[in-house]
């Protein structure tokens, strides 16, 4: 690799760590504008739709709008700053981005899809924070959103096996991921600090992969829900509500569409194999978890599972004798161990990539194995 090429390497990494700073210094004072907002107007934590089990706190649950203005601003920015600024300009002021200025102009008309399709969601969590829509009306907007991107704008997971597989399985990861996230959003600090995790392993693979356009709205995404999450740490002072939890979700799912695991070609950066693909699936193995556990305690008691109760994985933590706050630093605990072997994966030999996968789904089990023991437990001081 020659100089300029190392230069242009550091400078860019440099660019994307900057740019933490930039989600924070946006997001921070936003969520304390969005606290005393909030409590002014009466923007309240809401009962949701009917048949939602939830005890309900006065606090504000406004502070969506603050890690969506500190991700889709910074993006906006950037977008049109590239529109307006000439490339001798750029070579002035930022050389670095200057050879990849024709690879953003390329990804433009994505970039400008994902953020109108962050801005639905995030009007639509709004609104439901206000009003609870039906929660079917909600997954409907989900798969247009994810399909939109996915067939028009060639957002794709798996590509390899085949075209309309491919299309398939990736709307249904970035509705099962926005599902994942919206869900863990149960808690106090829960879905803030779970994202942040999962956003800062992603980043990292992103910025050893050379992807500097997905590890910067990562980067982005992270300061955003640092600073959030000094006023969502429990006990919260905020919460970011639907008009939060959507985006999030949704960003997670859709940069891990965009990221690039596995081409087959060796002089690739990560230079894995084809289990590489596997890498987004077990950084947010416990999301997941959360979301297909939950869903099927709600399949068998008859109830609607896109309607919330007091079931989640965190509650189940909670009910075994955890308090609120051990529950919420257990599960951080959880998704950064299970996302650094997904980290290293794309990296790995076969024979090792097998053992990450292993420990992943002995994780799972574990923590399946130790809440279906301790069940007993709880149920019997229930009866006492």
């Amino acid at each position: 690799m020659s100089v300029a090429a190392v230069a242009t390497m550091h400078g860019m990494v440099w660019l994307v760590l900057s740019l933490v700073g930039v989600g924070l210094a946006i997001s921070l004072p936003m969520t304390a504008l969005m606290l005393v907002g909030g409590r002014r107007s009466g923007a309240l934590d809401s009962a949701g739709a009917p048949g939602h089990e939830k005890v309900l706190r006065a606090v504000p649950n406004t502070g969506g709008l603050a890690i969506f203005l500190a991700v889709a601003g910074p993006i906006a920015c950037g977008l049109a700053a590239v529109w307006v600024v000439d490339q001798e300009t750029w070579a002035r002021w930022l050389p670095a981005i200057v050879p990849y200025l024709d690879r953003i102009w390329h990804t433009m008309p994505t970039a400008l899809a994902m953020l109108a399709a962050m801005s639905v969601l995030h009007l639509m969590g709004l609104i439901d924070d206000r009003r609870s829509l039906s929660p079917w009306l909600k997954l409907l907007v989900q798969l247009t959103v994810a399909a939109v991107m996915v067939v028009w704008f060639d957002v794709r997971l798996l590509e390899l096996l085949g075209a309309w597989p491919s299309i398939i399985i990736t709307i249904l990861w970035i509705v099962a991921v926005t599902n994942a996230i919206n869900f863990m959003d149960n808690m106090d600090g829960l879905a803030a600090g779970v994202s942040a995790i999962a956003a800062a392993l992603f980043m990292a693979a992103c910025i050893v992969n050379h992807q500097w356009f997905i590890a910067a709205t990562l980067a982005l995404l992270i300061g955003a829900l640092i600073g959030f999450l000094i006023f969502n740490f429990p006990p919260a002072r905020i919460f970011m509500g639907d008009g939060g939890s959507l985006v999030v979700g949704f960003l997670l799912a859709i940069l891990t569409a965009r990221t690039t695991y596995y081409t087959g070609e060796a002089e690739y950066p990560l230079g894995g194999g084809w289990y590489s693909v596997f890498m987004p699936l077990i950084v947010l193995a416990i999301p997941l978890y959360d979301l297909v556990s939950v869903t099927l305690i709600r399949l068998t008691q008859g109830r609607n599972p896109l309607v919330g109760d007091q079931q989640h994985f965190s509650h189940r933590l909670v009910q075994r004798g955890l308090s609120p706050r051990g529950a919420v630093v257990v599960i951080w605990a959880a998704t950064a161990v299970t996302g650094i072997g997904g980290v290293a994966l794309a990296r790995l030999e076969a024979w090792q990539a097998i053992l990450v996968g292993a420990q992943t789904l002995l994780v799972l089990l574990m923590i399946a194995l130790l809440e279906h023991a301790s069940r007993r437990a709880v149920a019997g001081n229930r009866n006492t």
